[in-house]
């Protein structure tokens, strides 16, 4: 039986996740994996936490030399989050000789070419399964099961936060910024909600995964990034008339042109498969050219689901001898010869709060027409009680530059109708 040893950096909800899988589940893994996977070390300082993981007093260290002098320990587990001191740990457990298990999606976006580079020069394993998608597998099917595959593109909805917002706009009908504090209420957002609500968590984790899928470096600085803090129920409710649901979706498509990566809010037909997944639940819709669609589905985040992702690895890499690297080449910036398309081509829903007078939705189709943009679908409400009216357009596919030129004279040239909100149609 092959004795494994371990390090945990940090028993936050993560950390504590994984603590408590590996200790649960230690003699299953003899009996399954033929090996005996043991905590060598934690490093924590929070008193209260190492109580509530019952963690002996000599298992836990003060600072990341002792990891790493330690001839026991194997694998080094990184929950610390954030860049510093995550960075400089991970970095010392490599050249120590220790092989890593992160789940720390902002250093890997930003800094996986460095830890990359180190893990080579010291012949070490470097896995990062639980960066992306909680517990859903999507980074080991496109390293291993989908590698005989040219993945064209894919399609997720990867922040939990954003997702169980949306859903609850969607369902009791409340506004931004009241379902945002039940969320921070319930745990599911952050007391400074910026990085998920924003897209900055999307964006790295899209980073991660369009790197992975279309075999070229994708710095998250590529990618177009907009969060869901102007998205309002009215267009939660427009687009459902409509047949669609509104979503926080990462998208990234390799074609002829090159590669297109955004994150934004967007309307998604209601029968496609990412429309139903709702509240805190993530998926991704991977499309290969053999294996046409697949969608991995799950909870995006929490303690055990990204735990479990944590503890894949690690048996992942006690279980592999020769260590697999990016069958690219893992940079600080994009390959020069990398294209990327900036003038994004889409559907558009766009709004427009209009006066109730004769010619005043001609004149908008006209101006839509003049850019080289059709109508494929239009609502019209009743006049309200200030006398306007609300005009709803699905556009056909067209690009950004022709829309939001028609939006500028749409809003330029004709005080009677202005447009109040745009969103792209995956």
């Amino acid at each position: 039986m092959d004795k494994v040893g371990i390090a945990i950096l940090g028993l936050g909800v993560v950390g504590g996740g994984t603590y408590k899988i590996l200790t649960g589940h230690a003699e299953d893994y003899k009996k399954t994996h033929n090996l005996d996977i043991k905590i060598e070390c934690v490093l924590e300082r929070n008193q209260e936490r190492i109580k509530k993981f019952g963690v002996s007093a000599g298992t836990v260290v003060n600072n990341i030399a002792e990891v790493c002098s330690n001839p026991e320990v194997d694998i080094v587990i990184e929950t610390l989050g954030g860049v510093e001191p995550a960075k400089s740990f991970v970095l010392s457990a490599l050249k120590a000789g220790k092989s890593v298990v992160t789940s720390n999606k902002e250093l890997y976006c930003k800094y996986g070419y460095e830890l990359e580079s180190t893990a080579k020069k010291n012949n070490c394993g470097l896995f990062y399964e639980a960066t992306c998608v909680g517990g859903v597998p999507v980074i080991r099917a496109m390293l291993d099961n989908l590698q005989g595959n040219k993945i064209t593109s894919l399609m997720g909805i990867i922040n939990g936060t954003t997702n169980y917002i949306l859903t609850k706009m969607s369902v009791c009908g409340g506004s931004y910024g009241e379902i945002l504090k039940e969320a921070q209420a319930l745990g599911y957002a952050e007391s400074d909600p910026a990085s998920d609500v924003e897209g900055f968590d999307s964006a790295y984790k899209l980073s991660i995964l369009s790197s992975i899928a279309f075999n070229t470096k994708i710095p998250y600085t590529e990618i177009y990034r907009e969060g869901i803090t102007e998205i309002d129920y009215t267009d939660i409710k427009y687009a459902e008339k409509l047949g669609f649901k509104v979503k926080l979706l990462a998208i990234g498509k390799c074609g002829d042109k090159g590669i297109e990566v955004r994150v934004h809010p967007a309307l998604i037909k209601s029968d496609h498969p990412l429309a139903n997944v709702n509240d805190s639940f993530n998926a991704v819709f991977i499309t290969g050219d053999s294996v046409g669609d697949v969608m991995l589905y799950g909870r995006g985040a929490g303690a055990l689901p990204t735990g479990s992702a944590i503890v894949g690895d690690v048996i992942y890499c006690a279980t592999h001898n020769n260590f697999n690297y990016s069958t690219f080449e893992n940079t600080e910036k994009a390959d020069t010869a990398t294209k990327f398309v900036k003038n994004f081509s889409s559907a558009y829903y766009i709004r427009i709060n209009a006066t109730d007078k004769a010619g005043v939705l001609s004149h908008v189709t006209s101006v839509l027409g003049k850019n080289g943009i059709s109508v494929a679908q239009v609502i019209q409400d009743s006049v309200e009680t200030d006398g306007n009216v609300t005009i709803v357009l699905i556009t056909h596919k067209t690009n950004e530059k022709s829309v939001n030129k028609a939006i500028k004279d749409i809003n330029s040239n004709d005080i009677s109708a202005k447009v109040v909100s745009i969103l792209r149609v995956a």
